[in-house]
């Protein structure tokens, strides 16, 4: 569990690692949105003030009362982002110094401008035009409203128009970590890891890297959508390291579709139901990362840690994505797995406090002054 001594020497081994960190390359994709974060109002005060709605809850019994009559909600915009798992992430990743590639629908065949700070510190290439998102956020979480029409365009025949193969070859078989985030809304996503693993794996000659993967809440895709996703994503441990990195209701999804239930509504079943999942899909390490505290399976031990909850962020869309980047930054500095939960909530913690993404330095400081 996290002690004070323990966040300090994961501060301690992060700000060592520093220099070595920049020395790191990451080839992440393969989505990108244009994110507009709301809040929804509950009583306007004013033309200025008002009052947003607490909790999804909340938000359930205003749609709820709506019903059989109508009903009017009023959308306030706290800010507009680069959005999408993969830039998010890759985003974050960048912070930390890596050198960073990302390949998505962040705009084709010219960048969108929403991604113009993000391709100033990483090499950035667009294949369609971004999704949009409007993300509802609440003091217990966020409900996000997508317009996915430009993801239909990834596909490995675009891949190979758009970008080139040769140059999605060389840096998927060179970087030190490959990260595909977001299968649920990239309808193609499990083409183009049949046809890499059937065209591109076999002659790769590199040494055994890391590869993450995140699903992104697969309660919309069927269980036979679901099951051929973690078999293509169990048969790249012939190559790499593999992460599957999961939220709470990820998780539990994702074990309804294995017929894995948890038998109560604690961390010590949220535990087993990871155990369970890790030992029947043949992942390499499954993460799971609840709102407060975070654990990470291989070869059936767990760690958990907990995390700097705070019951008032700034923002939460991307802070699952800021984990995912702390925790890969964790496992390629050769981190234990409690190390680099550690990681992962700290980069999410800082995130959800600043709407930034944070430095190693900034997220040693953090993890050193505890919570």
């Amino acid at each position: 569990m996290t002690t004070p001594d323990s966040r300090a020497t994961c501060a301690q081994q992060l700000l060592a690692n520093s220099a070595r960190a920049a020395t790191l390359t990451a080839f992440v994709g393969l989505d990108g949105f244009v994110d507009e974060i709301l809040r929804v109002v509950d009583k306007r005060e004013s033309a200025e003030s008002y009052q947003p709605l607490p909790t999804i809850t909340r938000l359930a019994e205003r749609i709820a009362a709506a019903a059989g009559r109508s009903g009017n909600l009023e959308l306030v915009r706290q800010l507009t982002k680069l959005g999408g798992n993969g830039p998010i992430m890759a985003n974050a990743l960048a912070g930390f110094g890596l050198k960073v590639t990302y390949l998505g629908t962040v705009g084709y065949p010219t960048l969108h401008p929403v991604f113009n700070d993000f391709a100033a510190r990483a090499e950035v290439h667009g294949m369609a035009s971004p999704g949009t998102t409007d993300a509802l956020e609440f003091d217990d979480g966020k409900i996000m409203l997508g317009k996915h029409e430009s993801l239909k365009e990834i596909t490995w025949e675009n891949i190979g128009s758009r970008y080139g193969l040769d140059k999605f070859t060389a840096k998927f078989s060179g970087s030190d970590l490959v990260a595909f985030v977001n299968w649920t809304m990239l309808p193609y996503m499990s083409d183009v890891w049949e046809a890499i693993l059937r065209e591109v794996c076999p002659a790769m000659k590199a040494p055994r890297r890391t590869i993450f993967f995140d699903l992104a809440d697969p309660e919309k895709r069927t269980p036979k959508d679901i099951a051929r996703a973690l078999d293509l994503m169990a048969r790249f441990n012939q190559y790499f390291d593999v992460i599957l990195g999961l939220n709470e209701k990820e998780a539990l999804a994702i074990g309804e579709a294995c017929g894995v239930r948890p038998s109560a509504a604690t961390p010590e079943a949220l535990a087993d139901t990871a155990t369970r999942i890790a030992a029947q899909w043949r992942v390499g390490t499954l993460v799971v990362h609840p709102v407060a505290s975070a654990l990470a399976v291989t070869a059936g031990q767990v760690s958990i840690v907990q995390g700097p909850w705070t019951p008032r962020p700034k923002v939460t869309t991307g802070a699952g994505d800021h984990f995912n980047s702390g925790f890969c930054l964790g496992k390629l500095l050769g981190f234990d797995n409690q190390k680099s939960l550690l990681a992962g909530v700290g980069a999410s913690g800082i995130y959800v406090r600043t709407a930034q993404s944070p430095s190693i330095a900034e997220l040693a400081e953090f993890l050193a002054r505890g919570w």
